[in-house]
């Protein structure tokens, strides 16, 4: 059922001339991005504020959102990341005590489309076939041939650097929430805590939440930092973050990950496990539709355990282009067999492609945060 209030038309129309027609409950105008789809069931706060979805418009494949509305604690960011929003049905009226505004007018807010009444089965069987396609969603025109010429016109995520678009513009403090820090002096006086430095590619707030619940106090640093700049603070372990697009467009990132190893105990996640790769000598490739979701197994080669994990990525590393490598592959995509973890044999540095902090989707992977707080405590001889 369209919600009956708010009737404007919109369309959804793909690079290679697909056409969905349905109708805008958020937002006016066009956007332009990657048209991929996502298989959680919940988490769509989430998932609009992850800065990894820069770039791209994101289709829910479970029907129903907007149900518990939005409230102020379970942000990923300080801003809408998608481009734009494509649902089978949008429900406006919250039932969550939590919730302080509706999905509707977080969108308005800050100003992106969301496009209801789509057929969003239809829309993922076609990018499973066709793969990741470049779309826009319209609501001021029906002019299907100008728009393919927008379209067309707008360049592919390969190659391109997403990066500078989500990272911080300087430095800060992670403490119950963003800080204001002295690079002079920017660790807490506080006995018994690690002090990680944080490569901020688009970092999920959640990750920092779960680096401090494990004992750590965080500084975020801007992706283009110098790797002496944060040597310089004397850190316990750096972090390697995860954050949007095509890793090899990144070169700075992958230059100071590759300063960075063997220097001081490095842990990344999902665009964090591809610099890494590609600091170490690896490839990185284009999946076809990508992973993003909160149901994706993956297998612990160490343990011979299947866990549960949430995912959301277009890229991989390539398992034949670290043959050459002291590296062990840790952990494997039971879909598809892509390699979802390593770690190196030489040095103290592991990485994943998933999400272990979830946000949204299963706690199975949390302990690898706890991996992490041990190999730091490990190298301080603590």
């Amino acid at each position: 059922m369209i919600s009956p209030w708010k009737k404007n038309r919109a369309i959804l129309l793909l690079e290679d001339g697909t056409v969905f027609r349905g109708y805008a409950f958020a937002g006016q105008g066009r956007t332009l991005g990657e048209v991929v789809f996502n298989t959680s069931m919940t988490g769509y706060q989430e998932v609009l504020t992850d800065p990894s979805y820069k770039g791209q418009i994101v289709a829910m494949t479970y029907p129903l959102m907007g149900t518990y509305g939005i409230n102020d604690q379970d942000l990923e960011s300080s801003a809408v990341q998608v481009e734009g929003f494509v649902v089978k049905e949008y429900q406006e009226f919250a039932s969550n005590w939590r919730s302080t505004r509706s999905l509707r007018d977080f969108l308005n807010e800050h100003q992106k489309i969301g496009i209801e009444g789509i057929d969003t089965r239809a829309l993922t069987r076609h990018i499973r076939l066709a793969g990741a396609l470049r779309g826009v969603i319209a609501t001021d025109t029906d002019n299907i041939k100008g728009l393919l010429q927008v379209v067309h016109a707008f360049p592919p995520l390969s190659g391109v650097d997403l990066v500078r678009h989500v990272t911080c513009s300087k430095p800060y403090r992670w403490m119950n929430g963003p800080q204001k820090v002295d690079l002079g002096n920017p660790w807490a006086p506080v006995d018994n805590q690690l002090r990680v430095a944080a490569i901020d590619c688009g970092i999920k707030y959640n990750i920092l939440r779960k680096l401090e619940q494990s004992g750590c106090q965080v500084v975020v640093f801007p992706a283009h930092t110098p790797s002496s700049e944060i040597l310089a603070t004397q850190p316990d372990g750096i972090f390697l973050s995860n954050g949007p697009g095509d890793p090899a467009a990144v070169h700075y990132v992958i230059n100071t990950v590759g300063e960075l190893l063997g220097k001081k105990p490095l842990f990344g996640i999902c665009l964090g496990h591809q610099m890494m790769g590609l600091a170490l000598g690896g490839k990185t490739f284009k999946l076809k539709f990508g992973h993003r979701g909160g149901n994706q197994p993956v297998k612990d080669l160490t343990t011979g355990k299947v866990e549960i994990t949430s995912q959301n990525h277009g890229f991989c590393v390539a398992m034949d282009s670290l043959e050459k490598v002291p590296v062990r592959l840790t952990h494997v995509n039971l879909n598809d067999n892509t390699l979802e973890g390593m770690e190196h044999l030489e040095i103290p540095a592991f990485s994943v492609q998933y999400h272990p902090e979830a946000a949204p989707g299963p706690h199975d992977a949390s302990y690898l945060f706890e991996r992490f707080t041990h190999l730091m405590k490990k190298c301080k001889g603590s």
